[in-house]
């Protein structure tokens, strides 16, 4: 045990440095893409969000998402599952626990 304590006290202040040269640009990466897609809509921008809501209730009610491409299909359900997942980290950082409600 003393052994280890020993080599993690040498080896400790490289493993932190080479862990933070190691983050620095994935954290950049991140911050950047997270300033742009992470931010409420605009006011200017809920007139589209409206008529793109419009356009998939008539697309259901005509029934022409069926001329949907496969490459189509495949990224709408990438980002329908996107939403539910948002939604289901929503309900974890509001429940405060992975499992359930406390009742």
């Amino acid at each position: 045990m003393a052994q280890f304590v020993r080599n993690l006290a040498e080896k400790g202040p490289a493993l932190v440095n080479a862990a933070v040269t190691y983050s620095k640009p994935r954290l950049a990466t991140f911050w950047h893409y997270a300033k742009v897609e992470l931010i409420p809509p605009t006011p200017a921008e809920i007139p589209t969000a409206i008529q793109g809501i419009k356009k998939i209730v008539r697309s259901a009610q005509t029934g022409s998402f069926k001329q949907l491409t496969v490459k189509e299909a495949l990224l709408n359900g990438l980002v329908a599952t996107e939403v539910w997942m948002w939604f289901y980290v929503g309900e974890i950082i509001g429940k405060r626990n992975i499992i359930g409600y406390n009742v």
